[in-house]
């Protein structure tokens, strides 16, 4: 459990007695200004009130609190098991905030340990999740990732696929991406962190971020960070040093928009990136096609519009076998 000031003490009891406020069926216009002036006043407040909120969703009975109106859980009687009664209204959130107070006052550390938020795509799906800080992070296909915010960092672990992230700022809770070997720190910025077989690629949109290396056997970065600035793109992969250069925004965001943007890309990296969208699966049936070069603008979920276009420029035939669609001379 973490310690926590007497003044710390206090702000978290001040939180979740508005918690059980905004409860009441007394709430009302007048208790919303009160909060937004309470919330105002120190940001101290608002962590505090972020911290109740997440604990509130999650404690048992909170949302069966939440259903019944004023108030609370229904009991039954030890006395006369026939007979069910309902306690009063500020009986039900007077409990509430007690029990906000147990996990807040202990850290919330008995009770948040080992929890964590997961968000994850399908192949050829796409999501944007807005966390409780306001920070943005969507995802792109085939994509999973586990959040853990702490009290005095927030983190974020990319297992596999692709994600942009819009981070809310905050100085004093610095925003930590882990993929792979490497860690990505940010305060308030936008970059995309994208999971290979072979590596990571991290993109810049705006703002910075320091990159590190994380040993194989200590959570310590093995050198100093890399520092990204805005509109460049660190690739990092196992069996080969790290490259910095400055790729098109327009390319690199272009999944957002539902497209793939090619310029003089082989055909080879062409197909494999067009088929991480799913879709009927493009094939390259003569390897020495791999090599051809590929430019322009392509619809993310129509493989067989770029299989057909690619087939029509070069003067290729394109053979439909179920799934597959196969680029053959």
């Amino acid at each position: 459990m973490s310690f926590r000031s007497p003044q710390q003490r206090r702000i978290d009891a001040e939180a979740a007695a508005w918690i059980a406020r905004l409860q009441s069926s007394d709430r009302c216009d007048a208790t919303d200004d009160a909060l937004r002036a309470w919330l105002y006043a120190d940001g101290a407040h608002e962590e505090a009130f972020e911290r109740a909120t997440e604990i509130w969703g999650i404690l048992p009975g909170a949302a069966l609190v939440a259903a019944n109106g004023a108030g609370t859980p229904v009991t039954r009687t030890a006395a006369r098991p026939g007979r069910t009664e309902r306690p009063s209204p500020a009986w039900g959130l007077a409990l509430a905030a007690c029990l906000l107070l147990v996990v807040i006052g202990g850290g919330a550390g008995w009770w948040l340990m080992g929890r964590s938020l997961g968000y994850s795509t399908q192949l050829g799906e796409q999501k944007v999740a807005t966390l409780k800080d306001g920070t943005r992070i969507a995802l792109n296909t085939d994509t999973q990732l586990a959040i853990d915010y702490e009290e005095d960092v927030r983190r974020v672990r990319l297992d596999r696929g692709e994600a942009m992230f819009e981070v809310a700022p905050n100085p004093r809770r610095p925003f930590i991406v882990t993929a792979g070997d490497r860690t990505v720190r940010a305060v308030g910025t936008s970059f995309i962190v994208r999971r290979t077989e072979r590596g990571v690629v991290v993109t810049l949109i705006e703002g910075k971020v320091a990159i590190n290396q994380i040993g194989a056997s200590r959570p310590e970065a093995k050198d100093a960070p890399t520092l990204l600035r805005a509109g460049e793109r660190l690739t990092a992969t196992v069996d080969a040093p790290s490259l910095i250069d400055q790729p098109s925004m327009e390319a690199a965001t272009a999944w957002r928009r539902g497209q793939a943007v090619f310029t003089d890309t082989p055909l080879s990296a062409a197909v494999a990136e067009l088929n991480r969208y799913g879709g009927p699966r493009i094939a390259i049936g003569d390897p020495r096609l791999a090599s051809l070069r590929v430019s322009g603008v392509f619809a993310t979920n129509d493989t067989a519009e770029f299989a057909s276009a690619i087939a029509s420029l070069h003067g290729l035939r394109v053979q439909q076998s179920g799934s597959e669609l196969r680029i053959v001379r």
